[in-house]
């Protein structure tokens, strides 16, 4: 599956299907990543399950702690 990520084109495995499974892709923290699909953020509530599509454009921004 090809889609843009954070501005940059990726191809994807087949097996990343969901957010959840983009974010586990990235090795991201799921608990601290904010996540907008095709220019809407979304609820965490609803997130994780939400489905990907080819062609799909995803923002994602995580927190880091520092000082």
């Amino acid at each position: 599956m090809n889609m843009t990520v954070n501005g940059r084109d990726v191809e994807l495995p087949d097996h990343v299907t969901t957010v959840r499974d983009l974010l586990d892709h990235f090795k991201l923290n799921k608990e601290l990543a904010i996540v907008e699909l095709n220019q809407s953020i979304l609820d965490k509530s609803i997130r994780d399950d939400a489905a990907l599509s080819d062609g799909d454009r995803i923002e994602i921004v995580q927190f880091v702690g520092g000082g």
